[in-house]
Parts: C-alpha cells; sequence; structure tokens
C-alpha cells in the first residue's frame, strides 16, 4: 500500500467519526440544523475517498473524476452553509448554485486534459479554494469573534491557501500523469496529508462550536421561564451575582424592585388561567421593553418579577417602576374581559454597599407589601438597610396573589 493509499484509508475514518459526530449533535439537539448539514458534509467526504480507491482501476476515469470533484465541492459546500444555519444566517442560494453549476461545468470540459496540466488542475482545485473564502465570509459576516471562530477562520484560510497552491506543487514535483500513478506519486502523498490534517482541524473547530453553542443554549433555556420569556429565579441570581461583583469594584450605585400583579388569584378564579397567563405575558412585554439591555428581568415565579437595575439610584428606580406601574394600568388588551383592569404594586430599594442580594431583596419585598397594604396599584420605596424590619410589621407575608380586597 502506498503512502498515498494509507493516508486516505485514514481520512475515510476521520470523515465517518465527523460525520457521526456531527449526527449525534443533530439527533441530541433536533433545532440544530446545521450539524445536519455538517454530517452531511462529512459524508461526502467517505465518498469522496471511495471514490480515490477505485479511481485507478477504471479504463474511462473522466466520469469517476467529475464524481469526485463534485463530492468534494458539495462536501465543502455543506460545511459552509451548516456554519450559515448554525449561525441563524440566510444561506447564499443564489451565489452556490451558480458558482457549482459553473465549476462543474468547467471541471467536466477539462477533465479529458492531460491530468497535468496547470490550467486543468487549476479549473480543479480554485472552486475548492473559492468555497473556503465563502466560509470566511460567513464566520466575519457573524461578527462573534471568540476563540473558537478565531481558530475556524485560521483553518478555512490554510485551506484555501493549500487547494490554490497544489497546482504549483504538482508542477513542481508531478501529480504521476494518469490515476494509477497519481496513487504511488509524492504529490498525492502531500496532498492526501495536508487534506488529513485541515479535514481534523477543520472539523473539531465545528464541532466545539457546535458543542459550545448547544451548552449555551441548554443553560439558557435551564435559566429561562418558559411562559414569560424572562429570567427565572436561577437565571436572576446568577446574573445579579455577576453584576453586583462588578459593581462594587467601580463603586456605582444599584437598586432592585419588586412587583406583584394585584389580585392575580381573583383574575385567574373569575376569568380562567388562559386570560392570567395572558396578563403575565403583557407584564412581562412592558417589564422587558422598559428594561432594554440595560436591566436584569426576570419572574420569580406566580405574579412576582423581579428587576435588578445596576448604576440606578432609588430615585431612578422608582421613575422606572412608575414608568412600569403606569403603562400596565393604561394597557387594554382585545383578548381581556371589559370588565378587567390589571394594576401592580411595587416595592424598589437601593443597595447598600455592604448589602447582601437577599436583604436588599428582601427590604423590596417589605416596601412592596407596604404598597399592596395602602392599596395597592402604587410604588414604595424601602427604608434604609438599618431601618429595615427582618420580617413584616403584620407577621408573615401573604402568599402573592391571595385577594386582598
Amino acid at each position: 500500500m502506498s503512502a498515498a493509499a494509507f493516508i486516505l484509508t485514514i481520512n475515510l475514518f476521520i470523515s465517518a467519526i465527523f460525520a457521526g459526530a456531527f449526527a449525534v449533535v443533530a439527533a441530541y439537539q433536533r433545532s440544530s440544523t446545521g450539524a445536519r448539514w455538517l454530517s452531511g458534509a462529512y459524508s461526502f467526504g467517505i465518498l469522496n475517498v471511495g471514490l480515490e480507491f477505485i479511481l485507478p482501476y477504471l479504463s474511462n476515469s473522466a466520469p469517476v473524476d467529475i464524481a469526485l470533484f463534485a463530492a468534494v465541492l458539495l462536501g465543502l459546500g455543506f460545511g459552509v452553509i451548516g456554519l450559515a444555519r448554525h449561525y441563524r444566517m440566510k444561506v447564499p442560494w443564489l451565489l452556490l448554485i451558480p458558482f457549482w453549476g459553473a465549476a462543474l461545468g468547467a471541471v467536466s470540459a477539462t477533465i479529458d486534459w492531460p491530468r497535468d496540466d496547470v490550467l486543468r488542475m487549476f479549473f480543479y482545485q480554485s472552486p475548492y479554494a473559492l468555497t473556503m473564502v465563502l466560509g470566511i465570509w460567513v464566520v466575519l459576516k457573524h461578527r462573534r469573534h471568540q476563540a473558537l471562530e478565531i481558530a475556524l477562520l485560521g483553518v478555512f484560510a490554510l485551506s484555501a491557501v493549500n487547494f490554490g497552491t497544489k497546482p504549483l506543487i504538482a508542477m513542481a514535483i508531478g501529480s504521476g500523469g494518469s490515476p494509477q500513478g497519481y496513487i504511488t506519486s509524492t504529490y498525492a502523498a502531500i496532498s492526501q496529508t495536508s487534506g488529513a490534517c485541515l479535514l481534523i482541524a477543520n472539523g473539531l473547530c465545528l464541532l466545539l462550536i457546535l458543542v459550545r453553542d448547544v451548552m449555551a443554549e441548554m443553560t439558557a433555556r435551564s435559566q429561562t421561564d418558559t411562559l414569560s420569556g424572562l429570567l427565572n429565579r436561577r437565571g436572576y441570581e446568577e446574573r445579579v451575582g455577576a453584576s453586583l461583583a462588578a459593581l462594587r469594584r467601580s463603586g456605582l450605585p444599584a437598586s432592585m424592585l419588586i412587583a406583584d400583579l394585584d389580585n392575580f388569584k381573583q383574575v385567574n378564579d373569575e376569568h380562567g388561567h388562559d386570560i392570567g397567563d395572558r396578563v403575565i405575558v403583557a407584564f412581562a412585554d412592558i417589564l422587558r421593553q422598559a428594561a432594554g439591555d440595560h436591566f436584569v428581568v426576570a419572574r420569580l415565579g406566580g405574579e412576582e418579577f423581579a428587576v435588578f437595575l445596576p448604576g440606578t439610584e432609588s430615585a431612578g428606580a422608582r421613575l422606572f417602576a412608575e414608568s412600569v406601574r403606569t403603562a400596565f394600568s393604561a394597557l387594554a388588551l382585545p383578548t381581556l374581559p371589559g370588565t378587567l383592569r390589571p394594576t401592580v404594586s411595587i416595592g424598589v430599594a437601593q443597595m447598600d454597599a455592604a448589602e447582601t442580594e437577599a436583604e436588599v431583596l428582601r427590604r423590596a419585598d417589605n416596601a412592596l407589601y407596604e404598597a399592596k397594604r395602602e392599596g395597592r396599584d402604587r410604588v414604595r420605596i424601602a427604608s434604609g438597610p438599618r431601618d429595615a424590619m427582618p420580617e413584616h410589621p403584620m407577621g408573615r407575608r401573604p402568599q402573592h396573589g391571595t385577594p386582598l380586597g
């Protein structure tokens, strides 16, 4: 067995391993359409190796040579499509399909030329290099250049250079002149070795990107409330903890508010849980729009919500709370009964430098209770940390949603 044939065998196993790995990711994460395309890309790699092995035994190698070219080109193209799908980018079909057609036409027209003809090799290799350039464009357009994306850019660039310089290498050392001569040539050994290295590097980068993003998506789902789309309690605590560490280093202020929908149990009892869910979603939308990307917003459970306002003193937090309260009380949803006027009570507390998240949350909760006790549909500011009561003044606070009149 020649060196090139041995490396081809290795490439077969590499392609099969990555095709299987991407198929597993696609099966595990059904929403990962990019993984399916990448599995297809490496499946074309398996086909490519099979065609390489049978090529030397054919008297007329032209049809298989064209099929081999198409398998590699589609494999590389599927890789670019898979990456674009994973990044949720629009696939440039209007560019890809004419490009594939033109490349296949050029190779078909020159396939009977001598195998060591430089122009023939240029038509054969340049579409591969251009596909790698397209892959670089997809990564750059995504604009999220973490370490793995930078590594992938490097692999794509090396692949483009590898394909682009093959005609020059063949011209310098010869490519065998025939399918039988190719498989035993030094050029074939160099070509297949560089291909194997880039095949592994490309597959590892893409697989790690997919696994990284799938894990991030799973984490986001575990920290997201399914009804409102806001953070849940776990996600809120993690985000606030990270934000607090930065705030304390900078010395900037921070405030927290707790909001509770008024008479929510009565809404559910009189109008049904479907109407109650719509009220929750409507209030979550108001909070999300008011907070933008600056504040941390969560649904803590039931009809209770929390907002963490980094860099904001109590006066600014109160203005934010009043804007939310006013918007919600003025809300008119066509799906709600005409007699239903949703309102919300909100407690606000500014965080002291030595205070923990739990302590400021308790003070905001106390302020919320005061707002409830004074008639609901209002905002109340918490007392300072030294004046805050460890318990509510009337004993254990009733569960939110209990009708209070």
